[in-house]
């Protein structure tokens, strides 16, 4: 490859998403490429040794780096070439698409040009300082992804005694991980009333090794120097304030931080993409399509997902439909807004393109904003209900997934609304 290549399409990002995403866009005749700013192709996939990948998307519980080798194997037969270790610079609108300024050792900088451009560079961790935790910064301090790695691709054990703050899904199975290497998990401290990972992860990763899980209980400050040789525990109320009384002195070597993922969109933004502020990602339409013509952004940089194939499978759907937008083959866009009740935390795509409403399936993921137990979902199109399902529970850290098929929401469609109700 040389530099100032022009390509139909250009993937942002080598990780499950980006990979689905160049494999389908190849298949539909494109000319693609990928950039990748690591070492290697996969993504958090190389890190992730545990199983239970796949089980939708190849009917077998993979490993991580079993899943991503799948992809890759499909990569090379292919022969689609990969960047690696190449950093994004900037991404501007150019003459005739996209105009990506990129730096690696071969190149130096170079740049180029795109028809379409797929966006799927993942998410990134919360730190401490973006949940305001008090007292020292000693070193100890640590995400969930950061212990993840080191464990699992460095070979080091990060901790010999350790809390976890957060009970998403990375932290559960790190207690879990670290628990199996010999370190000492005093315990998982939530401040919510409810785990925010799934309770699949709850069971296998904390009950089955009797790691204790603290609800509505969180950090409030960290001390030791150079070193982290403790922590101080406090329970909360319903409005996370304080409970007096309540503090509790933790002692440990480490705090592990497992406090949410935020969709890493900043590339985006001298394109002037619009972000929907419930999920951190763009807006898109069921094509992955962004509001700016060309530009498609899928997996963790749309929405974080709970499973690995769901990020797949949008990728997928953004590769094929960047590559009909590429190749000249893509129909005029008819959009309209999808509402939604105040249950319901968010649906992605947020946009729905009647235009190919008519003619494919459309796939949504939504999240409750509450538990419901029992729950009912509704569809509705301009009043008239088109899509019933009920639901014995529906919890904000479990996405799901609906299905529409092609036809059943008219051309001349002017409101879309999803609802969630809880069945008294």
């Amino acid at each position: 490859m040389s530099s100032n290549d022009n390509w139909d399409v250009v993937v942002i990002g080598a990780g499950p998403a980006g990979l689905a995403a160049a494999i389908a866009a190849g298949d539909s005749g494109a000319k693609v490429c990928i950039v990748e700013r690591e070492e290697r192709p996969g993504g958090i996939l190389k890190q992730c040794i545990h199983d239970g990948f796949g089980l939708l998307r190849f009917q077998a519980k993979l490993s991580g780096p079993e899943y991503a080798h799948r992809y890759i194997t499909m990569i090379l037969e292919r022969e689609i070439p990969v960047l690696t270790s190449t950093f994004t610079l900037e991404v501007n609108k150019g003459q005739d698409g996209f105009l990506l300024t990129l730096q690696n050792s071969v190149h130096n900088i170079f740049q180029l040009e795109a028809t379409a451009l797929i966006h799927a560079g993942g998410c990134r961790e919360r730190t401490s300082r973006q949940i305001f935790l008090h007292g020292d910064r000693p070193a100890g301090i640590l995400t969930a992804g950061t212990a993840q790695y080191l464990l699992n691709v460095q070979g080091y054990l990060p901790t010999k005694r350790c809390v976890i703050l957060g009970s998403g899904d990375v932290g559960l199975i790190m207690a879990r991980s670290l628990t199996l290497e010999g370190a000492d998990v005093e315990g998982v401290y939530e401040i919510q009333a409810e785990p925010t990972g799934r309770l699949r992860n709850v069971v296998q990763c904390l009950e089955d090794f009797c790691i204790p899980l603290h609800l509505s209980t969180t950090v409030t400050r960290v001390h030791g120097h150079p070193r982290v040789e403790g922590v101080t525990v406090n329970q909360v109320d319903a409005d996370s304030h304080r409970l007096a009384g309540t503090e509790r002195y933790v002692p440990c070597d480490a705090l592990v931080l497992s406090v949410g993922l935020i969709p890493e969109n900043d590339i985006l933004d001298p394109l002037g993409v619009p972000l929907d502020p419930r999920t951190g990602g763009p807006y898109v339409d069921q094509s992955m399509m962004t509001g700016v013509a060309g530009i498609f952004v899928c997996g963790n940089a749309l929405h974080v997902n709970d499973l690995v194939d769901y990020v797949s499978e949008s990728g997928a759907s953004a590769g094929a439909a960047a590559a009909s937008f590429a190749l000249g083959e893509a129909g005029g866009r008819e959009l309209i807004d999808i509402g939604v009740t105040d249950d319901v935390a968010y649906v992605v795509p947020q946009r729905f393109d009647l235009h190919l409403g008519r003619e494919k399936e459309t796939i949504l993921y939504f999240r409750s904003s509450r538990t419901l137990r029992p729950a009912e979902l509704r569809i509705y199109v301009d009043d008239n209900e088109i899509l019933y399902k009920k639901y014995p529970v529906l919890r904000p850290p479990e996405m799901e997934r609906l299905v529409i098929p092609p036809g059943v929401i008219p051309a001349e469609t002017v409101e879309m609304r999803l609802e969630l109700q809880e069945v008294k």
